[in-house]
């Protein structure tokens, strides 16, 4: 395999802002034909329900369904897949699932109120979504971390029940995904995917029930499904490559650095991976380590074309300018590779996770220690939180007046009211003015 050169920028030059915007910079433009082809298949599922989602099953995974009874996978047949996993996976899978429910504990919100002192009483009521779909890749693929991460905050969150969708190809399952289902507390599972296991989710069939909103990653026909149902039901967030960005002082191992780069970018060859430091002589060490430890590599060729296509080494000042940069660029995963992460991590606004110190892979954070692996990406962490389990909660607002109180609100209402012609409102707030 041939050395890999990756794109070297220096925060000092006059053009690095052009430069940085241009390795920034993601055609997220939507495929007319993808769009079109969806919007056909969503409005089939919505029109004839459980048939037009075995017909799209049948073609697309080459299943040979016949009754929408049989895309349902039992409850036995979960809890058999988590009976016969070797015990080493089953003892991982714990682990994971509880810490992920311990973290997930601590983000749980309560109903609360005040009452002013005319005996006015106002407060927020605090309530967990009734159903929830979970939309899980299938066939060969595994991701028993992803169930976990979504699954578990919603039924932290008290949600009433939670729907798997997982695509079959030739009637292929991962018996590792439908353990993580078990241990999650999943209560249904259907062996259906793409855009017409989305439109199901979304508008309900004869056999799979309407959500309120749906979670988890699938390829271009699942996103742009979930594009076009969002307000019909909420999704979590429409998510781009994955990214990483590490931040170095230099004194870190530099093949420790290496790897943490590739771990995200063997995902595929849009993944980033980018590495800033104040120590030129660490960024060519690093790069040394890269063109070492690629060629051992399983997704070599996946790495190499993410590297080398959207990977970057950045010079700076110091890590003042550093954490000035991490702002612009909101990374979905940010790595704090430095003596004090701790005192960095106070100048940094915007990331979806941050991993202090040398000892904290971001892998840890995909599978194990607990904060949510769901983060946002291509910069949306400047308004974007990761997954948690306030996305599975919502909230309303309580207000009861007391007779004192809706007679002064009354009057302030009244007048703003009228000074919007809007003189119903002011009506209806009058009535309850104390007359004389």
């Amino acid at each position: 395999m041939s050395s890999l050169i990756m794109k070297r920028l220096d925060a000092s030059s006059d053009n690095f802002s052009q430069q940085l915007q241009d390795l920034l910079a993601w055609d997220e433009a939507d495929d007319l034909e993808v769009q079109q082809g969806v919007l056909a298949i969503i409005a089939d599922v919505r029109k004839n329900g459980d048939k037009a989602v075995i017909d799209y099953t049948n073609r697309f995974d080459q299943r040979h369904i016949l009754k929408s009874c049989e895309f349902e996978l039992s409850k036995e047949a979960l809890k058999a897949a988590w009976e016969e996993l070797p015990a080493e996976q089953a003892k991982a899978l714990n682990v994971a699932a509880d810490r992920i429910r311990a973290y997930a504990e601590h983000q749980k919100t309560q109903s609360w109120q005040y009452t002013e002192a005319d005996g006015t009483t106002l407060g927020q009521k605090v309530t967990p979504l009734d159903r929830v779909g979970l939309y899980v890749p299938g066939g060969k693929a595994s991701y028993p971390s992803s169930v976990l991460m979504n699954a578990i905050p919603a039924k932290v969150a008290g949600v009433g029940e939670l729907i798997m969708v997982v695509p079959a190809p030739h009637g292929e399952l991962n018996d590792l995904v439908l353990a993580a289902a078990f241990l999650a507390g999943v209560d249904r599972v259907f062996t259906i995917g793409g855009a017409q296991a989305i439109a199901a989710l979304a508008y309900g069939t004869e056999t799979i029930p309407a959500v309120a909103k749906i979670v988890g990653p699938g390829n271009i026909y699942v996103a742009t499904a979930k594009k076009l149902v969002f307000g019909q039901v909420g999704i979590d967030m429409i998510a781009g490559p994955s990214e990483i960005l590490i931040v170095c002082d230099g004194k870190t191992n530099p093949d420790w650095i290496a790897m943490d780069l590739f771990s995200q970018a063997e995902h595929d060859e849009n993944a980033q991976a980018i590495l800033i430091s104040n120590d030129s002589e660490f960024l060519h060490a690093v790069e040394q380590s890269i063109n070492v430890l690629l060629p051992s590599m399983e997704r070599a060729e996946i790495i190499k074309a993410s590297l080398s296509g959207r990977g970057a080494l950045i010079k700076v000042e110091d890590l003042t300018q550093a954490a000035d940069i991490v702002n612009i660029i909101a990374p979905e995963h940010l790595e704090l590779s430095v003596e004090e992460p701790e005192a960095l991590s106070e100048h940094i606004r915007h990331a979806g996770a941050i991993f202090m110190g040398r000892y904290t892979a971001e892998a840890l954070g995909d599978y194990c220690a607990g904060p949510n692996h769901v983060l946002p990406t291509s910069g949306t962490a400047r308004f974007s939180s990761p997954l948690g389990v306030y996305d599975f909660q919502k909230r309303t607002s309580l207000i009861n007046c007391s007779q004192v109180g809706a007679d002064a609100l009354g009057k302030t209402a009244s007048i703003l009211a009228r000074g919007e012609s809007l003189t119903a409102h002011a009506q209806s707030a009058e009535y309850r003015i104390k007359k004389g």
